[in-house]
């Protein structure tokens, strides 16, 4: 219930009779005859209390209905007591609008106060005014209007429905009022409009046989002459509305908020000149409808929602403009769901001096987002919770459980290891698809949006039985995800000539299995802290380092890196700490942070010497040469690769010396030492070619090229970079192809070969792109625009980095040979 209409009648809006409605519903609520109106609408909320409200909200009707004077003066006062409380009320995610004739019940359905006493309306204006701020759904309008239109359905013998569906909270009612005022202003619906709020989430939601009351008075039928059932309220009001069609032409009927086809059914004329719009958190297939479902606002609209709802406020307000990255942050933590930006909007509006980032910050740093996303009026929660209650209890809980998975979206087999099923629950995930609380992203991926998902979980944390239901829902994710991510790493280190691994048929299934669960894989390091799950997460986080390294996915490398040592120092595993500062180190190292990778692969090689575990120290000292070159210190480079290739000679590991010995030749070329880097490298090529290496030979065939270039040997150096280039594009290796590329294109244009150049950073912007590196791939494409115009030789190529390192791991088995700078787990 709303404050401003007891505010109203309090103040005597409703004469004397409506200053005792107030002390009537004081008495009905328990609460004194002089307690702030605030409270009383806050009592009347408590379900326990529904019988006694409901009485009075029918008693009230009655008075507001009897006389239209009474009405209006009622909705003026609303007016100054709460401005646009009697033009556009957002409750959840439909509107109440009060305007002239048009008040809602307290409880029940909305009442149309007709002018002029029992006579029949010469045209309805029943239809809420337009919603102040709407903006955008403009594709959402257009197919709206186009199953409106008359024209669109000549000569059909079947009511048109269109049927608007989406989240709680995410624009229905707006779009659909909108627009029918689009449609009016076209003059499609000379007859009028009908609407009804159908309140289908509430706690009781309108039968059909009170819907069709409020609209069998609206088209001017006397109380008296409502028939009692609802068959017989059917048929009248479909008679009525086919003479109403005759007489003055066709009518809209706006169904608000409907949550089953049931409620709606009765609601549909028998004259095909009329139509009906649905508003409903449910698709509602079932009632052959025109479906227009609708999804959160686009940035740009969700930036537009706020600016205009704060110049709405106060036209002066330029804050959004004023910070656009703050407004479009704002707009992410909203979710771009327009309930929650209105709410964003009304609490910026109330303080006028905040700054948009401060708002930010506090939704940020938030623990519980929802709990801010509430103006007192609204509430993202009590919107959410209105469609939760609803569901059936094995909905309920998998609904719950999806809020807990990690990761924006989850594949089936993960749905069906949170549930505890051998199959995925597809029934139930169909069925929160249709209700708009999940979804399903291509044919296997199911979604939640944020702020459903901070719903899910604050339910869980709320309740401990909950929260041990969700403990065991992620622990079955672990146990699912751990041997699977296991075998994909096995796949990862896979030579030719090694045992094939289990459960992909090959590498390429593996690497696509990775890559639509990084995200979730990534953030399920943020359990490491939680006793039950840090084992269990410093093993996946070694299953993880090669493949983040490969795809270059450093951010993420550094995040599981981090989660790992925290998690192997807490349970007290020594080896897997040092592990992970060594991974921890070589992608600080790759994120261009060559002295954090220092201090940090510093601690990892003085606890594997500790261990006296040498394999692994070889590991450290290879990373820590790598970093170290990177500042120029390259005797110190040379010190830490000739090191890293005596350990792995001492352990018998003839691929990772060979590797060591391709990252010295490396130094020994920036030491200027150009025959032994030739040397260096041809030697470990001619290794890792008969060890069946194709990845590492490639590389060492690359730096080959880049000492010959040095030696002045320019025709056998672009003989190197092709073959090198032609490897890893035939292994798939597209930032390796693009780097590659990239450097020989500058070797042509420094030997005035203009038009290969262009070819070749032609091929690496391709490359690039196919590796996600849009930024190289932009800058790859811009060289080979100027090319042709400017071409302005250097004495040397620009050397392209080398294709992706080899990531640290927990696996004892050690993985295959790198390129020259590549890092070793």
């Amino acid at each position: 219930m709303r404050a401003a209409l007891l505010a109203a009648l309090a103040d005597g809006a409703g004469g004397e009779a409506g200053c005792r409605a107030v002390e009537d519903l004081a008495r009905a609520v328990g609460r004194d005859a002089r307690a702030p109106v605030r409270e009383l609408a806050e009592a009347a909320e408590d379900p326990v209390r529904g019988d006694a409200v409901r009485e009075w909200g029918d008693r009230l009707a009655g008075l507001l209905s009897a006389d239209p004077g009474v009405a209006g003066a009622v909705a003026r006062a609303m007016e100054a007591y709460a401005p646009g409380s009697t033009a556009a009320w957002y409750r959840g995610d439909h509107t109440d609008f009060r305007g002239g004739v048009f008040l809602r019940e307290v409880v029940g359905v909305q009442i149309v106060i007709q002018q002029g006493g029992s006579a029949p309306p010469k045209a309805l204006a029943g239809h809420p005014a337009r919603p102040r701020g709407f903006t955008g759904r403009t594709e959402e309008s257009e197919a709206l209007l186009a199953a409106l239109d008359p024209a669109a359905a000549s000569g059909a013998t079947a009511v048109l429905v269109a049927a608007v569906s989406g989240l709680g909270g995410i624009g229905k009612t707006a779009l659909a009022v909108e627009t029918a005022h689009m449609a009016l202003d076209r003059g499609w619906f000379p007859g009028g409009v009908l609407f009804v709020d159908l309140h289908g989430y509430d706690a009781e939601p309108v039968t059909a046989g009170q819907a069709l009351q409020t609209l069998l008075r609206a088209l001017g039928v006397e109380s008296e002459h409502i028939p009692a059932t609802v068959d017989e309220r059917v048929a009248l009001y479909r008679s009525t509305l086919a003479a109403r069609g005759r007489e003055c032409g066709a009518i809209l009927v706006l169904a608000d908020n409907a949550s089953s086809p049931g409620q709606v059914r009765p609601l549909l004329p028998g004259d095909a000149r009329h139509r009906v719009l649905v508003t409903s958190r449910d698709r509602l297939p079932q009632l052959g409808a025109r479906l227009v479902p609708l999804d959160e606002l686009s940035p740009r609209e969700a930036y537009e929602l706020l600016d205009l709802a704060l110049r709405i406020a106060d036209p002066d307000d330029t804050r959004i403009t004023d910070d656009p990255d703050a407004a479009q942050q704002l707009a992410t933590l909203c979710g771009h769901l327009p309930l929650a930006l209105r709410i964003a909007a009304a609490l910026l509006a109330e303080d006028a001096c905040k700054p948009v980032i401060e708002l930010v910050t506090e939704l940020a740093e938030s623990h519980d987002r929802l709990d801010d996303l509430d103006d007192g009026e609204d509430s993202v929660r009590a919107t959410f919770e209105l469609s939760y209650r609803r569901l059936p209890p094995e909905q309920a809980r998998l609904l719950r459980l999806l809020a807990l998975a990690p990761g924006p979206d989850v594949g089936e087999d993960t749905v069906a290891a949170l549930v505890g099923a051998e199959k995925p629950p597809v029934r139930e995930l169909k069925a929160l698809v249709r209700a708009h609380l999940v979804e399903r992203i291509g044919r296997e991926r199911w979604r939640l949006h944020d702020l459903v998902r901070q719903f899910g979980a604050g339910v869980v944390a709320g309740d401990a039985e909950l929260r041990e239901e969700g403990d065991a829902a992620r622990e079955r994710v672990l146990a699912y995800w751990l041997p699977v991510a296991d075998a994909a790493d096995d796949w990862m280190r896979h030579l030719p000539g090694m045992e094939q691994p289990e459960r992909f048929a090959d590498r390429g299934q593996a690497l696509a299995w990775l890559d639509r669960e990084r995200a979730g894989l990534v953030a399920v390091m943020a359990w490491e802290s939680e006793q039950r799950f840090t084992a269990r997460v410093v093993r996946l986080a070694g299953c993880l380092s090669l493949y983040l390294d490969w795809r270059r996915q450093f951010d993420d490398l550094i995040t599981v890196a981090r989660s790992a040592q925290r998690a192997a120092h807490r349970v007290g595993h020594l080896q897997a700490e040092a592990l992970a500062y060594n991974n921890w180190g070589l992608a600080l190292r790759e994120a261009g942070r060559p002295q954090g990778a220092i201090n940090v692969l510093v601690r990892a090689r003085t606890m594997l010497q500790a261990l006296g575990d040498r394999f692994h120290e070889g590991h450290a000292w290879n990373n820590l040469g790598l970093a170290l070159l990177d500042l120029g210190r390259v005797q110190d480079a040379i010190d830490a690769h000739t090191r890293a290739r005596e350990l792995y000679q001492a352990v018998g590991d003839r691929r990772l010396e060979a590797r060591a010995l391709n990252n010295l030749g490396q130094a020994l070329l920036d030491a200027g030492e150009v025959r032994s880097a030739i040397d260096a490298h041809t030697a470990a090529r001619r290794v890792l070619r008969s060890l069946r290496d194709q990845r590492g030979a490639g590389m060492a065939l690359f730096n080959i090229g880049n000492a010959l270039w040095q030696a002045d040997q320019q025709q056998e150096a672009i003989r190197a970079y092709k073959e090198s280039r032609e490897i890893a594009r035939g292994l798939e290796d597209w930032y390796g192809t693009g780097a590659i590329s990239y450097g020989l294109a500058r070797a042509y244009e420094i030997t005035h070969r203009l038009a290969e150049a262009r070819t070749e950073y032609l091929v690496a912007a391709d490359a690039f792109s196919r590796a996600d590196l849009h930024a190289e791939a932009d800058t790859a494409r811009a060289q080979a625009d100027a090319v042709i115009g400017d071409s302005s030789p250097t004495d040397k190529p620009t050397q392209a980095s080398p294709p992706a390192h080899k990531p640290a791991s927990a696996q004892p088995s050690p993985p295959p040979p790198g390129a020259p700078g590549t890092a070793e787990p």
